[in-house]
């Protein structure tokens, strides 16, 4: 959970940088946010602390019941294809039969964290099109912050509500404006919204790019580490290495034997890779996740209602998404974000196989 928060805002600018291509283009037709630092530089000076934590609950609550999905079903996997082949629970499987567990259990999860994701998402880029006069003041707390230097203060807030903290007394306040603040929904709010208009299965949209990532990456993280892991074993070990099966490609028992760094160094490496390598498919999630909030207001100046109307009830398709951020921003475009996501994964991988490991060596 303290990872998770920490984190956050930087999980919060990848979903805008993959959600802005399909934001309102400006004149210059340049993206929003040139980048991770931009992103969240725009997000605190427009919003405020709340806006780098906005929809965080939903990930604190949401990240418990996708891990122990992923890992309860990992090991589910695991005894179906030992009681499929006749072995001992205790038995090693081979490689190509974990990575076959870990891609059953990427599969089965994705139907939990799909709609997780699709109302995180859905809140992280709420702010993004909503005129700045309608954006909910700031707390007293990200005032504070701005005080202390490590923050610039807020460009809207200063021009707005600088006389109004002063100290001159009642009489240097300005006149409130007049435009109403519309505040966002939460996350209750943006399951109901998107059940009136898409229906239950408006939950899952984006759910083919879940069930990419989560069943070929799952393959691939869970594959790679124990591969990685059994070589820093057969290293570490040289001629003291025995293989624990006459059958190629067993890895050894390296929940026992490996050593805490050689578990973290496999699970960061496994981290890395995968997120590299499926990251694409996370984008074009992003995207179609976010399509409602982001797309209606911008063609609101150019479509009528019913048209609207239609662009708001059909969801679009993976392959649909993927041609059109392909065509207007090329491989780049499907990457954006990539950098900072891979650095956040390498560590946080690397400590979820520590555990992991340590947890399965005392399990036996």
């Amino acid at each position: 959970m303290v990872s998770g928060v920490f984190e956050y805002p930087f999980d919060l600018a990848k979903v805008r940088l993959q959600a802005q291509s399909l934001s309102p283009s400006s004149s210059t037709h340049l993206p929003r946010f040139n980048g991770p630092v931009d992103c969240l530089k725009q997000t605190w000076t427009e919003e405020g602390l709340r806006g780098l934590y906005r929809g965080l609950p939903v990930p604190i609550v949401g990240s418990m019941a996708e891990t122990a999905a992923l890992f309860v079903a990992y090991s589910g996997f695991q005894d179906i294809i030992r009681s499929m082949t006749s072995r001992s629970r205790t038995e090693k499987l081979t490689i190509p039969e974990l990575g076959l567990a870990a891609a059953g259990a990427g599969f089965a999860s994705s139907f939990v964290i799909t709609p997780i994701e699709l109302v995180k998402c859905k809140m992280q880029v709420q702010m993004m099109n909503m005129p700045r006069q309608h954006h909910p003041p700031l707390s007293s707390f990200s005032v504070a912050l701005s005080s202390t230097r490590l923050f610039t203060l807020p460009t809207f807030l200063s021009r707005k509500r600088v006389n109004v903290l002063s100290k001159n007394g009642p009489s240097q306040r300005q006149p409130h404006s007049t435009t109403p603040i519309k505040l966002p929904p939460g996350p209750f709010g943006v399951i109901r919204e998107t059940v009136q208009t898409h229906g239950l299965r408006g939950l899952w949209i984006g759910h083919t790019g879940t069930l990419v990532r989560e069943t070929g990456g799952t393959a691939a993280w869970f594959v790679i580490k124990e591969t990685v892991a059994d070589a820093l074993l057969r290293h570490r070990k040289g001629d003291q290495y025995t293989s624990p099966s006459s059958k190629p490609f067993v890895p050894a028992d390296t929940a026992s034997e490996l050593l805490p760094w050689e578990s973290a160094l496999s699970g960061a490496i496994s981290g890395g890779v995968c997120v590299v390598a499926f990251y694409p498919a996370d984008t074009v999630k992003s995207a179609m996740q976010t399509e409602d909030e982001l797309r209606p207001r911008a063609s609101s100046s150019l479509a009528g209602p019913v048209s609207q109307k239609k662009l708001v009830t059909k969801a679009s398709t993976f392959t649909g998404t993927l041609s059109r951020m392909y065509a207007a921003h090329g491989l780049k475009g499907l990457y954006a974000g990539c950098g900072m996501t891979a650095v956040r994964a390498v560590p946080s991988s690397g400590i979820v196989f520590v555990v992991y490991d340590a947890l399965a060596a005392w399990l036996g």
